[in-house]
């Protein structure tokens, strides 16, 4: 497992206003969060086919991306900013929407298999597996042929107070995986979120 620091998160979701608060776009929430928290923004970056921003903590500087393309042509983006700014994928988190996970859990993970997911399934064909994952739950539908229309529907009244909870938790493992190191905070978060989900 990486020991590398933190260099880049990327936030996965569609572009435009009929997909901000659509289930897909829990990246992009996990990102705006964060970058709300530390009163950072992003400007749109043609070369690397994404909004793109820097969150200083501590000595530590972050780079931020969220793809300005589809999500399945998210891989696009993080190579051609991984490539110009020499990150290594074991120093890269992406942060994603995750349908295997109960509503509002979340979990912290290294390197696998893309489980389905279009963002993921691109990053990996350009950069192979060996990146971290923070993986945000929005449930499964039931059925394999409502995921589609479910990933592209905005959250039930039901789910929306979890999944801000999950927002803001998501945020806040970011910042203790840019002071305590991606491999500690791993078994501190996972733990804590089994606890939380039972």
């Amino acid at each position: 497992m990486s020991a590398l620091p933190l260099k880049l998160v990327v936030g996965l979701g569609n572009p435009g206003s009929q997909y901000a608060r659509t289930r897909h776009n829990a990246g992009f929430w996990v990102i705006d969060e964060w970058l709300r928290q530390h009163q950072a923004s992003a400007t749109l970056q043609a070369k690397f086919l994404g909004w793109v921003a820097r969150i200083s903590i501590g000595q530590e500087q972050i780079w931020v991306l969220k793809p300005n393309t589809f999500m399945n042509k998210s891989g696009e983006s993080v190579a051609a900013f991984t490539h110009f700014y020499q990150i290594a994928p074991e120093s890269v988190v992406v942060i994603h929407d995750e349908l295997d996970l109960p509503n509002g859990q979340i979990r912290l993970k290294f390197a696998g298999g893309h489980g389905g997911h279009n963002g993921l399934r691109d990053i990996t064909r350009v950069m192979g597996d060996q990146y971290w994952r923070l993986r945000v739950g929005i449930d499964h539908p039931g059925h394999k042929e409502q995921v589609l229309p479910y990933v592209l529907g905005m959250p039930f009244a039901a789910q929306v107070e979890d999944l801000k909870i999950a927002v803001s938790l998501g945020a806040s493992v970011l910042d203790e995986a840019v002071r305590d190191g991606l491999t500690a905070v791993m078994g501190k978060v996972n733990r804590r979120e089994s606890t939380r989900g039972n």
